[in-house]
């Protein structure tokens, strides 16, 4: 009988191979002989798994991202009694990626950020992950303003803008994505970046309550 072949796990074999890659040279050093060579494959397999470069790549992002939605989806499972706002600072935190052991991973992702760019394949994956993440955000923030309010007996002052969810996690996702880029230049440490971050959300719930 034939070899069965994983053809799944090589392709997550292959997505692993393009971010080491990224990760020491950039998109742009990232060709198909190396992926290869990276994931012990032959060229043969790395083209039977994608057609072309950019669906390669563009199927590795979509790992990347995924990786990072899965473990802001379990900071949220992991404390199910915590309360909105403190969940919300663990997910966004988790989408900046500032702790040493994701250094790498944010590097990858900042990568594929500026190649998106210059490529609509890419492009439309990162948007399909920011819309994913602004959701998590948008209900997080509701809840968290709303348990505010409730718990302080406060009604939104007369005149008072109301709060606009989908706006405040469209903040929280440029906010972590700045953070992610001013911690790998070096002009933030991570802790001034978790600080930085814990003061914008210390000045939502003053104003939201």
């Amino acid at each position: 009988m034939p070899r069965q072949v994983d053809h799944e796990g090589r392709r997550l074999l292959i997505a692993e191979a393009v971010c080491r890659l990224a990760d020491e040279r950039g998109l742009e050093g990232v060709t198909l002989r190396d992926v290869a060579a990276r994931a012990q494959v032959s060229m043969g397999a790395v083209q039977r798994c994608f057609r072309t470069k950019d669906e390669m790549l563009v199927f590795a992002l979509g790992y990347v991202g995924e990786r990072i939605g899965e473990r802001v989806r379990a900071r949220l499972v992991r404390s199910p009694a915590q309360s909105a706002g403190t969940a919300l600072g663990h997910a966004v935190t988790e989408v900046a990626l500032l702790r040493e052991e994701h250094r790498a991973e944010a590097r990858v992702w900042l990568a594929f950020v500026a190649q998106a760019a210059v490529s609509e394949p890419l492009a439309a994956t990162l948007k399909a992950s920011y819309a994913a993440l602004q959701e998590v955000f948008s209900r997080l923030v509701s809840e968290a303003a709303e348990g505010a309010r409730t718990a302080e007996g406060a009604d939104i002052a007369a005149g008072a803008a109301p709060l606009d969810p989908q706006r405040e996690a469209r903040a929280l996702l440029a906010l972590a994505d700045g953070l992610t880029a001013h911690v790998l230049i070096g002009h933030l440490t991570p802790r001034e970046a978790r600080e930085v971050l814990h003061a914008h959300l210390d000045d939502f719930w003053t104003h939201s309550g």
